[in-house]
């Protein structure tokens, strides 16, 4: 049951930022729905939001083990561009299938990943979706 819940919070946090990151139009980071109604575009958020997770939850925790001496080195800014890369991974992922994450540029990626992370940070705090069984 959490797994959904954190489907449904990154689906939404991923809405949010592509509301304040990309705004109207084809720039910055917007979503390319399946179909022009409101159910396909809904669909398309979700369907974002678990490639986001699986390729976050494998390929992610690779590039982060591997560049650990940049991290800190960096002193953890290293992260931002890490996740900026699973951002684009994303997007070319999901351009493959024709529809889903459209990021303009690899720094738009960036700023997209530091407000997804602000936003799914918060959304998961407030309901509690980090917190271990039994407590």
């Amino acid at each position: 049951m959490r797994s959904i819940i954190r489907v449904l919070v990154s689906a939404f946090a991923l809405w949010l930022t592509t509301l304040i990151v990309g705004g109207n139009g084809d720039h910055g980071v917007w979503i390319k729905a399946i179909e022009t109604d409101a159910y396909g575009h809904l669909i398309t958020l979700l369907l974002v939001a678990l490639v986001f997770g699986l390729v976050n939850g494998t390929l992610g925790r690779v590039v982060r083990f591997v560049s650990i001496p940049l991290y800190i080195i960096t002193f953890g800014l290293f992260g931002l561009i890490v996740n900026g890369i699973m951002i684009a991974v994303v997007a070319w992922i999901s351009s493959l299938a024709g529809f889903g994450l459209q990021v303009e540029s690899f720094w738009w990626g960036v700023l997209a990943a530091l407000v997804l992370s602000i936003l799914s940070g918060i959304m998961n705090s407030l309901l509690g979706t980090k917190k271990k069984r039994g407590r």
